[in-house]
């Protein structure tokens, strides 16, 4: 019996254009398989091993002979490519609308209630790099005091102040503000806090983002978990992505490497029954929106050295699960998200090895199998494909 479930989204690790991609602007998007070709191969023996190589053909990475866990791919069915649509649909729910997009900037009223309700003037507003809009309006917003909006190809309001001219709690609380304001027709995804320190010309963002969700619009198996009893522990910005909701327990991290190790404390810590669930955005925040294959192979070299790790804390009844929640090619000119097919890999003792799951339709159905093999409420969404891993 298979008591503990080990999930964790490498964010933004794509495995080829979804069917649907050409309507995203998305045609030729392959994450894993173009930054293979521009590094001139990747080298990752432990996910080789486990079979990434059988899921579609990656330079570096052959297909494995006898693969140790059981792999397949899956395609997302909620309009839109971003991380809350994502996890949710991860979690077994699809969105029928997708979250609104912004691409010349927030509207005039919008903004006028944000200046009005948070007593601080905005500079900005429009799409933009993160690191780049800092290098560009750091000084103005210093001496003035106005904070830096931005949004991106995602459904985010993304709020930047430097942490000597608004203090964390101050910024955490205009982001509560706008999280407010964004309701009904304008409701994004996600507004975030972007804190940042240093001098002009060596701006630096620091560790203390903080995402402000909206709620999940019907249960997922998150909630049908916690309602049965079980634990569910959130580790990097996975309580941020469901607003706290059928969350037990969460940890932030800083980056990837904390991640993981604080995905190790939890499986050693934590021995109740019910599901960890890992999120690790360096993938994406780094160097997908940057356009830097060779960070990306860099991270994924860093990742795959850390999974022997991972696999020997693994006890007899767990169940690890790595797939992702979108793609963010860095090879191709756009700096967002792609609307690709996500990895899909499971492994633990009670897991047939080889176990070729195919193409899964929804990427619910990793929720469907979760809940079929704890025997909790299935979520809204989804296929179980425990008999095709257990096999049974």
């Amino acid at each position: 019996m298979i008591n503990r479930i080990i999930l964790i989204v490498l964010d933004s690790v794509g495995i080829g254009e979804a069917p649907d991609a050409a309507e995203y602007g998305d045609t030729g998007s392959n994450t894993l398989g173009n930054i293979a070709a521009a590094v001139g191969g990747l080298q990752l023996p432990n996910l080789q091993r486990m079979g990434l190589g059988n899921i579609a053909p990656i330079e570096g990475i052959l297909p494995h002979q006898h693969p140790s866990a059981a792999f397949g791919k899956m395609a997302e069915v909620s309009p839109g490519k971003d991380t809350t649509t994502g996890h949710w649909e991860l979690m077994g729910i699809h969105l029928k609308q997708p979250f609104p997009l912004y691409p010349e900037g927030f509207p005039h009223e919008v903004m006028e209630t944000y200046q009005a309700q948070t007593g601080r003037g905005w500079l900005g507003n429009y799409p933009a790099s993160g690191t780049e809009i800092i290098k560009e309006l750091g000084q103005e917003h210093i001496e003035t005091g106005k904070t830096i909006v931005y949004t991106s190809g995602d459904s985010v309001f993304q709020i930047a102040a430097h942490d000597e001219i608004i203090p964390l709690p101050e910024l955490y609380d205009i982001c509560k503000i706008a999280r407010n304001i964004l309701s009904g027709e304008h409701e994004v995804s996600r507004v975030i806090a972007r804190p940042f320190i240093g001098e002009p010309g060596n701006f630096v963002r620091t560790a203390n983002r903080k995402d402000f969700s909206v709620v999940p619009p019907e249960p997922t198996l998150l909630d049908n978990l916690k309602e049965a009893g079980f634990m569910t522990h959130a580790v990097g910005k996975i309580e941020d992505i469901f607003n706290k909701v059928g969350i037990t327990s969460a940890v932030h991290t800083k980056d990837n490497m904390d991640g993981v190790e604080k995905t190790i404390e939890a499986m050693l810590n934590l021995t109740q029954k019910g599901l960890i669930f890992t999120n690790l955005v360096d993938f994406d925040a780094k160097f997908g929106h940057r356009n830097n294959p060779q960070g990306y192979a860099q991270a994924l070299v860093e990742f795959d050295q850390c999974l022997p790790d991972i696999l020997k804390t693994l006890r007899n009844d767990d169940l690890l699960v790595i797939t992702a929640d979108h793609g963010n090619d860095p090879t191709t000119p756009s700096t967002d998200h792609s609307r690709e097919y996500v990895p899909i890999l499971l492994s633990g003792e009670q897991i047939k090895p080889g176990a070729d799951i195919g193409i899964r339709q929804t990427f619910a159905d990793l929720a469907a199998t979760i809940a079929d093999i704890l025997e909790v409420t299935p979520p809204p969404k989804g296929l179980s494909f425990k008999h095709k891993i257990l096999g049974i």
